[in-house]
């Protein structure tokens, strides 16, 4: 496998990552989880005005991103954040980030010799 059909996976692999947290309730359901730890399907719900099919629905767009992982706990799922994924995306913008600082170094340099 080439580096850009590498990058192109890697880069389809985090979009729906970002697709993902691009949804507020989504982004709100990562936050808890971060924050307090593994929750039931339950626990998340009550702490919406939503249905819980609705937050079922969002749990599983979390997890079609691998950015979370249910339990069955009794009658009801236990979701937990997956920090491993959330570790990868933040390499992956940091190194978009580190790319476009080259970038502009660039540009500045070309720009600095083109001055009279």
């Amino acid at each position: 496998m080439s580096i850009a059909d590498q990058a192109a996976g890697h880069a389809g692999r985090n979009a729906l990552v970002f697709a993902a947290l691009g949804d507020p309730t989504r982004l709100g359901i990562v936050t808890r989880l971060g924050a307090r730890g593994p929750l039931s399907t339950m626990s998340l719900t009550s702490a919406t005005r939503l249905s819980r099919q609705a937050i079922a629905k969002h749990l599983r767009a979390l997890e079609d991103a691998d950015l979370v992982h249910g339990k069955r706990g009794g009658r009801d799922k236990v979701w937990e954040l997956r920090t491993e994924r959330l570790e990868d995306v933040g390499a992956y913008l940091a190194q978009i980030s580190a790319q476009w600082d080259q970038a502009l170094g660039r540009l500045r340099d070309f720009v600095e010799l083109e001055q009279p």
